[in-house]
């Protein structure tokens, strides 16, 4: 029964498949039931509107509140109903909507309504109240029938379009909004969803490249499943690293950050019944997941398909361009580039590579082609590692293609500084392999650009390579440079604020170190280092913890 429930009674087929994806599901008795919740939808003309006005407020503004569900008008809040009672509850909505689609006026009259923070289009009061007649009849026949408790929506019925943006983005969202036709032809379904209840307030991503776990905390990932995330279970991940529940298996475990794109709430309902309100035959639509916008019933997932390339080597900030050669006046102004590392072992190996690379003896062997061939030794043996992981074979070859790009838009840079993390060291090293000035520009490796101590492990700092010996791995740095911040002034779990200052504080002084020296500077560091080192030099107020997080994740 839950089988069939959680695929919204669609064929016994579908619900085996369910059943068997689950069978390690560590909840699979639970009894616990799935929220319900019933929408008006629009299909047609309108629709191609509002997907089109969707599409462009997100390529524009970027993603708001209102992106993580379709358009849809809510007729009720989301209620609870037994698996046992689910198909009673279906049938009453199919009842109702009989009863009532002849006493609806179509088109709907909409008008819209724009503030600082909202942009929507409203139901004209008379109609509106017929809607909530239809809504207030539903709930009634549901609780005599399926045995539920229905709260009818009691505010002014509404589309959401845009809610939860900058106040900056209002102009071009209310331009976008005064686009759509809201006199467009459109047959409005109401539609039942329902979502897993356990994953309510979870984060939700949707996975992009397969992944076969190496440690027995790992998750297994296949391309289109979706993973629920908590922010507060994220506690055991280390960096590159979440903590999610598959919704495909039902499993949980850590997975690499970098296999995943964040995706929208609604992306995971499953649709239970669907009708026309319109005076006609009624369409009936049941029994899928919903993947994205559904057009006259039919699921296009490509405008919701995510803006950001999956992560590996983020790239320079601001995004990097063709620079064309400048003329003499404006050579005296400095340029900044700040880059992540490439890609780490440790995300594609799992966070144990060090025990299965390393013999009894201490002896590197590379059991895969994207492993490199040789690492550094290191003085305090190769469990130092752990903590400060090389790249890949594959990053490498990333950093030297930033070179390159550089290279090609005759970008020369005059000084190099990085993080002490050796992946870090290893990713300003290929980068300048692509600028064709390896051994020409030497890397000045300063602890002052290390990472939020607040995100190590454990109760110590990792203990990095000591400059002179990465020198002796063949590796360009600058042995003689003085640290503006020596690591022990580095302390672990510190602030957010402090973290902020410390980043702040380290490029405004290389920035003022290279001033008469030189134009172009380029500092490689972390996820964070590319907001944390640029958004104060820009005159910009630091953001606030949780929003600098959500801004790191997408990188």
């Amino acid at each position: 029964l839950k089988a069939l429930v959680s695929t919204g009674g669609k064929n016994v087929q579908a619900a085996c498949d369910w059943l068997f994806s689950h069978v390690d599901d560590p909840f699979l008795d639970d009894p616990l039931p799935r929220e319900y919740v019933l929408y008006l939808r629009p299909s047609g003309p309108l629709l191609q509107q509002l997907s089109n006005f969707w599409q462009q407020s997100r390529l524009s503004c970027g993603k708001n509140k209102a992106h993580n569900i379709f358009p849809h008008i809510t007729l009720c809040q989301f209620f609870m109903c037994a698996d046992g009672k689910v198909e009673a509850l279906c049938e009453v909505l199919q009842t109702t909507v009989a009863k009532w689609k002849a006493r609806i006026p179509m088109p709907l009259p909409l008008e819209l309504y724009t503030s600082s923070t909202f942009i929507g289009l409203f139901v004209e009061e008379q109609v509106a109240e017929i809607l909530k007649g239809f809504a207030a009849d539903f709930a009634t026949e549901a609780a005599a029938k399926a045995d539920v408790h229905v709260e009818p929506h009691k505010k002014q019925l509404h589309v959401t379009l845009a809610y939860h943006f900058q106040a900056s983005h209002l102009p071009v969202l209310e331009k976008l909004a005064k686009s759509v036709d809201v006199s467009s032809g459109c047959d409005w379904l109401a539609v039942l969803f329902s979502r897993d209840i356990r994953f309510a307030n979870h984060e939700t991503l949707q996975v992009m490249y397969p992944y076969v776990p190496q440690n027995d905390d790992e998750l297994e990932l296949g391309p289109g499943d979706f993973i629920f995330m908590s922010p507060v279970e994220q506690s055991s991940a280390s960096e590159g690293w979440v903590y999610g529940t598959s919704l495909g298996t039902g499993m949980s475990g850590l997975l690499p950050e970098n296999y995943v794109n964040r995706a929208d709430e609604s992306d995971t309902w499953v649709v239970h019944g669907s009708h026309s309100i319109l005076n006609c035959a009624s369409p009936s639509y049941s029994g899928s997941t919903v993947g994205g916008l559904l057009f006259d019933g039919q699921l296009n997932d490509s405008l919701f398909d995510s803006l950001m390339d999956p992560p590996s080597l983020t790239g320079l900030y601001p995004p990097m361009q063709v620079l064309r050669p400048t003329s003499q006046s404006s050579l005296s102004k400095m340029r900044l580039f700040v880059c992540r590392h490439g890609e780490r072992m440790d995300v594609v190996f799992g966070k144990h590579w060090v025990t299965q690379c390393f013999d009894i003896k201490g002896r590197y062997i590379r059991s895969n082609l994207n492993m490199p061939p040789n690492l550094p030794a290191r003085s305090g043996g190769h469990r130092d590692y752990d903590k400060d992981c090389p790249i890949t074979v594959f990053g490498s070859t990333q950093a030297r293609l930033v070179g390159e790009a550089l290279l090609e838009s005759h970008a020369t840079v005059d000084f190099v500084y990085c993080s002490p993390s050796l992946r870090c060291v290893q990713t300003a090293q290929h980068i300048l392999q692509g600028l064709q000035q390896e051994g020409k520009t030497k890397i000045r490796v300063e602890p002052g650009l290390f990472e939020w101590t607040k995100w190590v492990s454990g109760t110590c700092l990792p203990t990095w390579i000591p400059p002179a010996e990465l020198a002796a791995a063949n590796l360009s740095v600058d042995t003689t440079y003085r640290p503006h911040i020596p690591i022990s002034k580095l302390a672990v779990s510190e602030s957010y604020d402090t973290y902020i200052s410390r980043s702040f504080q380290v490029t405004r002084e290389i920035l003022a170190e290279c001033k008469t020296l030189g134009n172009t500077v380029l500092i490689v560091a972390h996820a964070s280092s590319l907001e944390a080192c640029t958004r104060q030099i820009q005159g910009l107020s630091p953001q606030n913890a949780k929003d600098f997080v959500q801004v790191v994740r997408k990188v």
